[in-house]
């Protein structure tokens, strides 16, 4: 039997919806687990550290190790280090991110700073002011990810995403970021690094043709679409692009 392929798996809208898994995400899991299959999961949210969400997954009956988890701070953390070894940054985001920036020799500082980071959170205006000052100033301007909006917890509320508050510190400096996370193939290619895999050998799983295929389309990967997310089947003639293969959920996808 031949190899199995490695997967970079999006979580929300793939795995998971809200607090619920997708029926049959377990079963997908599992024959990765019994092939031998490396996958990773990744999400484009900078918040919460592996650990946070391999707990979260866990609690809904998915087996992920923190080790099979990869963000999109992770994903920063490493493009600062390739770009500046050792340097500073000003950074708006939650314990996810801060951690991941300090685990590869960071210093987080507001004192002339190499870069200001900006990832999700409610980031007050105060914080927003001294980026936009900093960023004014000459400090390197990075954003985790480009998505404008999303639910607030259990909620349902929508709130501004990373992509949004991007948007007004761009406007104020007329300074742009640069985006780390999801569509930017680095994204993929950093996931595929950290997975020691090949993209000719890998598969990216997503939910949205817009951040997930496309991405995986850059990255040189074959690509599965699921229909339990973001794009519905109606969508895809939308994209100048399509997926290598559709699917209505993980668990339909054999490994």
């Amino acid at each position: 039997m031949a190899s199995p392929k490695s997967y970079l798996i999006d979580m929300d809208g793939v795995l998971v919806r809200g607090a619920t898994p997708v029926p049959g995400a377990d079963q997908f899991l599992a024959r990765l687990n019994a092939r031998g299959a490396r996958y990773l999961v990744l999400t484009n949210n900078p918040n919460y550290t592996p650990g946070d969400l391999a707990h979260r997954l866990q609690t809904l009956g998915l087996d992920v190790p923190p080790e099979r988890i990869f963000t999109s701070a992770m994903a920063t953390a490493r493009f600062l280090k390739s770009q500046r070894p050792h340097g500073t940054a000003f950074v708006l985001g939650e314990s996810g991110l801060t951690s991941a920036i300090h685990s590869v020799g960071y210093i987080i500082t507001d004192l002339n700073p190499d870069y200001v980071v900006l990832g999700e959170g409610k980031h007050d205006f105060e914080a927003l002011t001294k980026a936009m000052r900093l960023i004014s100033a000459g400090a390197r301007f990075i954003a985790t990810n480009p998505d404008l909006g999303g639910p607030a917890g259990e909620s349902g509320l929508w709130i501004p995403g990373c992509g949004a508050l991007a948007a007004l510190l761009e406007k104020a400096t007329g300074v742009a970021p640069y985006f780390i996370g999801k569509p930017n193939p680095l994204m993929m290619r950093s996931a595929l690094n950290f997975l020691n895999a090949h993209s000719e050998e890998a598969v990216v799983v997503g939910d949205n043709m817009a951040t997930d295929i496309r991405g995986g389309m850059e990255s040189g990967t074959e690509t599965i679409l699921v229909l339990t997310g973001v794009t519905q089947r109606a969508d895809i003639e939308r994209f100048p692009y399509r997926p290598t293969y559709i699917f209505d959920s993980v668990a339909d996808i054999e490994v």
